[in-house]
């Protein structure tokens, strides 16, 4: 019953509306009771052997007078108490079992304040629970939602004026309709627009541009695609249209491959017990053997239910759902969004720390690394002879002046090394691309060229000896009047603190490991590692693979999960703390347990101190409350306080434990420590 209303994203859910339901009647009942005397009535006298069924103990007051506590009870108390039945039978034993037998025990002995407010208690803190854990909807909606449902197939056929048997075969147009994506198979033609996302796995036949491929591959770059590219679903189209024809259907394409590993892994996800019900397994039978042995030593039912209702955990219920809001409060003002609150609580308990590279461990963008000079060759140094003489910058401002007019994804990384040199764009002329040879202008005066390894090696294989070896990162090839001059070579480089914060982690936070797991290549992967200090390394991991690897993990100890892209988003479902940096893709803010909105490995410290801080102050709320109410339950058991009195002194420590949960929202004078 209460589980369908959960599901709601409204404000209005089952436990709000009983926990409004309840002060109500509690309010109406406390005014008519002071209203009409300022005393409480005695019961009238009930036939000898029938004194414990107080439910039958009528009162001389107007029956309307304990109407609004009764009907707490009835309309608010039963489905409270369905609920914890449910649970029960699915051998679900947490902190608020105490509140239902409260709730029935009150009712049987007409104790229906002391009931009403177990009510107003039990309802108040599953609100606020409730409001604690509502948040977006789900990862494989995001996965859905992220695809097209509709396509631009591109189809041959006769003109409308050319039909019938006379037509003439040989006249034939062609025309694009939109179509459902699900509709195209094997071998259709499919137009892809400007910054659209693909919508089938193919191979271009028409148009040149780029393509982002992150999601799958990692890599923050666009990559080429030309007539021959192979294309994948799911990535998004650069600022030129393609023409693709389609190699699978839409079910079968990667991106249906990743949904599939998606749902594997939201399905195989292991329920974690929460933070109160691990307390409540050893609290609830305490209070029910002191309850117990109260009612048989002195034979009175009373004392049953005032030390219930004195027991009754509400900072269980109340204090540790502050304090998750408070804490959910603070990172949100930090810029850290909590999706899943459980990951307050077992972030602490992490011991393995796996990060994926790009983007999280690095800025995600190429940087110019290195220029590297390549010698003339002997039979063209009369014809060139000057442009030995040539240095970096002289060669940096030709490239990044003809680069200001290319869309590729390298080409904003060669402008910013010459605006960072402060090199003033020159005078480009000519400019035409060939497909498959690169870029080429005359650029004052000098016909520069911007090409790659592989057209030197299919149309100058002669130059691959002059050329360096290949290294880790991406590269490009400059001539300069069709020579080969310079080798330019980009990386994305490692974040300046990201040594100090992998440094950090085992002493301040208690990781015994960290792992580096990313889809690039070896040697970029290795390069990153060395420069942050990490050992284990795994690279060329597909999105699969990293989720077979993360489980492994979990299985073995609780894994904290950082990346950023939609290839890491079944390995951070899978985690038992998934942390999504940035907001490159509403798939892996999904799938994460907490968003960094700012790509900053210190605001990633800030979420592991957050929520160091939420468990503490909620554990201290918590064993301070229980203890009180241990203390309190002394009392009752010797009938020192009656179940309306034991009520009353449990909501004094519920306003004292949740005062302290209040603290996790107030920001410490430091959130981070390297």
């Amino acid at each position: 019953m209460l589980s369908k209303f959960r599901k709601s994203s409204t404000f209005w859910t089952l436990e709000t509306i009983i926990a409004v339901l309840a002060l109500t009647g509690i309010a109406v009942h406390l005014a008519v009771r002071f209203g009409i005397g300022g005393r409480w009535l005695d019961p009238l006298p009930l036939p000898r052997g029938w004194e414990w069924v107080g439910v039958m103990s009528l009162t001389t007051a107007p029956l309307w007078c304990d109407g609004p506590v009764l009907a707490v009870l009835v309309i608010g108390g039963v489905p409270l108490v369905i609920d914890l039945i449910r649970k029960a039978a699915r051998g679900e034993f947490g902190s608020d079992l105490l509140a239902g037998i409260s709730i029935v025990v009150s009712l049987l002995l007409g104790e229906w304040l002391a009931g009403a407010l177990v009510v107003l208690m039990l309802s108040g803190g599953e609100a606020l629970e409730a409001y604690a854990v509502r948040s977006a909807s789900s990862v494989l909606e995001a996965l859905a939602k992220r695809m097209p449902t509709q396509a631009h197939k591109k189809v041959v056929a006769k003109p409308p004026d050319a039909t019938g048997e006379d037509a003439p075969e040989t006249i034939i147009v062609s025309t694009m309709l939109d179509v459902p994506a699900d509709s195209i198979e094997a071998g259709d033609v499919v137009v892809v627009f400007p910054h659209e996302i693909c919508p089938v796995d193919g191979e271009v036949i028409e148009g040149r541009g780029g393509m982002d491929e992150a999601y799958l591959t990692g890599e923050p770059y666009l990559v080429p695609k030309t007539p021959g590219s192979l294309v994948l679903s799911g990535a998004v189209n650069g600022a030129t249209a393609l023409t693709i024809r389609a190699t699978r259907r839409p079910g079968d394409s990667r991106y249906a491959q990743i949904m599939r590993v998606m749902q594997e892994g939201e399905q195989r996800r292991p329920r974690i017990r929460r933070l109160g019900d691990r307390l409540g397994a050893w609290y609830t039978p305490l209070a029910l053997a002191i309850a117990a042995t109260a009612w048989a030593t002195s034979g009175d039912p009373i004392r049953f239910l005032a030390v219930l209702v004195v027991a009754t955990p509400c900072p269980l219920l109340i204090a540790i759902p502050t304090a998750i809001i408070g804490s959910i409060s603070l990172a949100a003002r930090r810029g850290i969004i909590i999706k899943d609150t459980a990951v307050l609580e077992r972030a602490d308990r992490c011991q393995v720390a796996i990060f994926d590279k790009t983007g999280t461990l690095t800025y995600g963008k190429p940087v110019l690394t290195d220029m590297v000079p390549i010698p003339a060759q002997p039979s063209s140094a009369t014809k060139s002879q000057s442009h030995r003489d040539w240095d970096e910058s002289w060669i940096l401002a030709r490239v990044a002046s003809l680069e200001r007019y290319s869309r590729h994804p390298l080409a904003g990384a060669i402008v910013e090394a010459a605006d960072q040199r402060g090199l003033k764009p020159l005078v480009v002329e000519e400019i035409h691309e060939p497909p498959g040879h690169g870029l080429t202008g005359v650029v004052d005066g000098v016909v520069v060229s911007v090409t790659h390894r592989r057209a030197v090696a299919r149309d100058h294989p002669n130059w691959l000896a002059l050329l360096p070896p290949q290294g880790p990162g991406m590269e490009c090839l400059v001539l300069i009047e069709g020579e080969p001059a310079c080798l330019f070579r980009f990386r994305d480089e490692p974040r300046a603190d990201g040594a100090p914060f992998v440094g950090h982690l085992g002493p301040s936070h208690g990781l015994s490991r960290v792992v580096l797991l990313s889809g690039d290549r070896e040697a970029e992967v290795r390069h990153v590692a060395e420069r942050v200090g990490i050992v284990e390394v795994f690279a060329g991991q597909t999105p699969e693979s990293k989720l077979e690897f993360v489980r492994t993990e979990t299985a073995k100890a609780p894994t904290l999960f950082l990346g950023d892209g939609v290839n890491d988003a079944p390995a951070m479902n899978a985690a038992t703390v998934g942390l999504a940096m940035g907001q490159n893709s509403d798939v892996t803010t999904e799938a994460a347990g907490a968003v960094i909105l700012e790509s900053s490995l210190r605001k990633v410290d800030e979420f592991l101190h957050i929520a160091r801080r939420m468990r503490i102050i909620a554990l201290q709320s918590a064993l301070g409350g229980m203890a009180l109410s241990m203390i309190g339950m002394g009392f009752a058991a010797f009938g020192a306080l009656s179940p309306v009195a034991g009520a009353v002194l449990q909501e004094i420590i519920d306003v004292a434990a949740i005062l302290n949960a209040l603290r996790a929202a107030w920001k410490p004078r430091s959130l981070s420590d390297y």
